[in-house]
């Protein structure tokens, strides 16, 4: 049985370096500013956002004062909401007609989707999937 080739400790895989290069970027530098933006667009209270994000409303509230930059995680999360609500609002007829939507359960696979689905990843993703369903044609 042949030995996998080593990569020497200074070349790292080129598909590694690419993806960290177009990721890092937008979440290196993501302030509350950049946050308000895609806060604006939905009628979330700032308790929903506080809960979606795993934050006291209080830390929310710092952010703002002190237009502080979001750690990585927080971040993250945010770009994924920013992808859901973007096509939430090209599925919807208006922001409200998607948060209703949000707010309802939705059963999925044998569980239900609602708004505190957005509270995890997975659920966020499981939502926006449902959301490319039904701008196809195929959500049941």
């Amino acid at each position: 049985m042949a030995k996998p080739k080593k990569i020497p400790a200074t070349q790292k895989p080129p598909m590694v370096e690419e993806a960290a290069a177009a990721y890092l970027p937008a979440i290196a530098d993501f302030t509350y500013r950049k946050f308000k933006k895609i806060y604006d667009q939905v009628p979330f209270t700032q308790a929903e956002w506080a809960g979606i994000l795993h934050l006291s409303e209080r830390t929310l509230q710092r952010y703002a004062k002190n237009n502080s930059v979001f750690e990585g995680i927080y971040a993250d999360r945010i770009l994924q909401l920013q992808e859901l609500i973007e096509t939430g609002l090209a599925t919807f007829t208006s922001p409200d007609a998607f948060y209703q939507w949000l707010k309802k359960d939705k059963p999925v696979m044998g569980h239900l989707l609602n708004f505190s689905s957005l509270s995890t990843s997975r659920g966020i993703q499981e939502t926006l999937n449902q959301l490319i369903r039904i701008q196809q044609g195929v959500y049941a």
